[in-house]
């Protein structure tokens, strides 16, 4: 008997805890309003159910700044422009930041492409390496000394006498300078000799020069871009490409001797030419058919590594041989692509995941890609100005899930030049020491949980409220 009243004093014990607790049944009483109110219970709970667990499977882009935690004291540059009025011989890449950096002519990783005029590759000008200086003869006379003594072998032309010229020797070596080029002074010496040579050859050639200062419409009508531009003309048209080797007297017999030789009428101009072998002359006469035009095109291409600093790149026209004519340097110029950071593989199967989430507002990795910016004024050119940010695309705790890019913001704007300066295409950059990290975020499991808990609590309680006061108010009223 102990042991039951033991027993049953426990179970009232614990029972004593029930949060629970139970209504008797006969003790609560079924409604149709109880009954309405229930439906109108599962179905809130029911539509509550379904959008909390859409908004558990569905993920948002969350766009977040932070200080950029790239520790490396350099970034990679990516280029690839055309230059659609520049030679390759005169291009030249050239990088300046604020931490005093200054490289001319930057040879290493960049490749140049000399153009044709479809603006298809046409030549591989080698890696962008530093050109040799040319040789030039040494004179002990001065030019007004040798044309006081010998006479004037070299004919001075004008915009007048430059096409009767040109009808009257079919075969002509012109040599087009400005009497300020350092160049063109050294080469006067030589020039002058050579007419001489040629004379006392008696080769079929007519050579004579054109003063680009005095006779400026001349040499725009010729398009000189380069002091001293040495062409040579067959029957009245310019022969492709202008010659650009030594400016030695020997160096430049050998050059119209070859011209002639290859040419079937003046093949024979020298009799003891015609000792020469045969299928040697024949090749360079199949060389000259198969000359095409030159076009001045020129593609660069490659990458620079920069410092972490404001700084610009420009690409710009200077020579070690010439001297450049500003009032025809255009550096007008196609962007095939320009990027920051290391190239992002477009074709793996990693970035095409990671990329396919990502909005296209965070994905301007290269937005000057295949954008033309001609400038068809004298005496300027285009400048870029490039804001570059990192950042950081996050979809997933993996590092399979996370790439690092770099996005960047352009602005571009005509600007003039000074007459006696020559034009550059810049492209200014500024990297922020800020980064932006993209990612994805979901709900945790245990939050969802929670929020089930809170709809099926919340919904029961409170239509059960509002249906105790609508009893309340509706119950008959007793007598």
């Amino acid at each position: 008997m102990n042991n039951i009243n033991g027993g049953g004093g426990r179970r009232q014990a614990l029972s004593s805890v029930d949060f629970y607790r139970r209504v008797p049944k006969d003790l609560t009483e079924a409604t149709i309003l109880g009954a309405f109110m229930s439906a109108c219970a599962m179905i809130v709970m029911a539509v509550l159910f379904f959008s909390e667990t859409l908004a558990f499977a569905t993920t948002e882009t969350v766009t977040t700044i932070a200080v950029d935690e790239n520790t490396s004291p350099q970034i990679r540059l990516n280029f690839n422009i055309t230059m659609l009025d520049l030679h390759c011989d005169y291009v030249s890449v050239d990088v300046w930041d604020a931490l005093g950096t200054n490289r001319q002519n930057v040879t290493k990783n960049v490749d140049k492409w000399q153009l044709d005029e479809e603006g298809k590759r046409r030549i591989f000008s080698g890696r962008n390496r530093e050109a040799r200086e040319l040789k030039h003869d040494e004179h002990d006379k001065t030019l007004e000394e040798m044309h006081a003594e010998e006479g004037v072998h070299a004919i001075a032309l004008t915009k007048e006498n430059f096409k009767p010229f040109l009808e009257e020797n079919p075969m002509a070596f012109i040599d087009l300078y400005a009497p300020w080029c350092v160049w063109c002074q050294r080469l006067a010496p030589t020039w002058e000799t050579l007419a001489q040579e040629v004379k006392k050859l008696e080769m079929p050639v007519g050579v004579a020069k054109v003063d680009c200062m005095a006779e400026a419409d001349l040499c725009r009508e010729q398009k000189i871009m380069a002091f001293p531009t040495l062409r040579w003309y067959h029957d009245g048209e310019p022969v492709s490409p202008d010659y650009k080797m030594d400016r030695t007297v020997t160096a430049l017999i050998g050059y119209a001797k070859r011209k002639l030789d290859m040419d079937e009428k003046f093949k024979e101009w020298d009799k003891k030419n015609q000792q020469a072998d045969e299928e040697e002359r024949a090749r360079k006469r199949s060389l000259y058919q198969q000359n095409r035009p030159e076009h001045p095109g020129c593609q660069v291409s490659g990458h620079l590594m920069v410092n972490r600093v404001p700084g610009n790149f420009h690409i710009e026209a200077k020579s070690k041989n010439f001297n450049l004519n500003a009032a025809l340097t255009n550096v007008s110029h196609i962007v095939n692509h320009l990027s920051f950071g290391e190239p992002v593989d477009q074709t793996s199967r990693k970035t095409k995941r990671i990329l396919k989430q990502v909005d296209e507002k965070h994905k301007q990795f290269a937005p000057m890609d295949n954008t033309v910016y001609v400038t068809e004024m004298s005496h300027a050119a285009h400048h870029h100005y490039i804001k570059v940010v990192s950042t950081h695309l996050e979809m997933g705790q993996s590092s399979n899930n996370r790439l690092t890019t770099y996005q960047f913001l352009e602005q571009s704007q005509v600007v003039h030049y000074f007459d006696t300066d020559v034009p550059e295409a810049r492209f200014s950059y500024d990297i922020s020491p800020m980064s932006v990290v993209v990612s994805k975020e979901g709900r945790k499991w245990y939050d969802y949980l929670t929020s089930l808990c809170a709809i099926i609590g919340g919904t029961f309680t409170t239509l059960g409220l509002i249906d105790a006061v609508l009893y309340s108010i509706l119950k008959p009223k007793k007598l």
